[in-house]
Order: C-alpha cells, then sequence, then structure tokens
C-alpha cells in the first residue's frame, strides 16, 4: 500500500496550489479518503474528506470555500485544490485512506489506515 502526494511548494499568500495523493497497492475505489495537516508545534488536525465514489465530501471550517477536495478513481488520485492560500496554512499536508463504501466521511486521524509521508505547504511573501 503506498499514498504519495505531490504538488506542495512555497506560495505568496492568496496564492493557489492543487495537490495530489497517488494511491497503488489497494483498491482506491473502495476507501474513503482525507486531507490531513500539521504545523510545527501543532497536532494534526483535518482538513477535507471525501467518499468512496466522490458523492459526499467535508471540508473544515477554516478552509471551507478556499479548498476542494476531489478524486477520480480512475487515476487512482484524490486532488485538494487550495485557493486563496494564508500563512496560517502552512503545515505538511497528509493524505490518507479509510475503508469505506458509504455515504460517510471520515474525520477523525484514528478512522484513517493508510498513511502518505506528506507535502510541505508554505504561504509566505
Amino acid at each position: 500500500v503506498q499514498l504519495v502526494e505531490s504538488g506542495g511548494g512555497l506560495v505568496q499568500p492568496g496564492g493557489s496550489l492543487r495537490l495530489s495523493c497517488a494511491a497503488s497497492g489497494f483498491t482506491f475505489g473502495n476507501y474513503d479518503m482525507g486531507w490531513f495537516r500539521q504545523a510545527p508545534g501543532k497536532e494534526r488536525e483535518f482538513v477535507a474528506a471525501i467518499n468512496w465514489n466522490g458523492r459526499n465530501s467535508y471540508h473544515a471550517d477554516s478552509v471551507k470555500c478556499r479548498f476542494t477536495i476531489s478524486r477520480d478513481n480512475a487515476k487512482n488520485t484524490m486532488y485538494l485544490q487550495m485557493n486563496s492560500l494564508k500563512p496560517e496554512d502552512t503545515a505538511v499536508y497528509y493524505c490518507a485512506a479509510a475503508m469505506g463504501g458509504g455515504w460517510s466521511v471520515h474525520l477523525r486521524n484514528d478512522e484513517y489506515a493508510y498513511w502518505g509521508q506528506g507535502t510541505q505547504v508554505t504561504v509566505s511573501s
């Protein structure tokens, strides 16, 4: 099982980035997915989640209306489009997979079975 994040980097406040999470080694379409982030000195926090077929998603209040989670099961890939980035969005972003099959999405760390290594996002002028 492998989850590989990409697309992070340095961006100015107000800018945009699109993160990708490429999955392999398991049946991606059977799993609900999520994005989490961890800033220096802080606990890992939930960002967004999407169910197995992409028809249900949920975003944390801190990113709502700025970030959008999506997935392409044909490509075994999940995305996080991040717009209007703020310095407080600076963190390592992780993707994660949870066994799915229903309508629900997963908001807690302990609901996820597989994790990627993370990609750094830095928002600074």
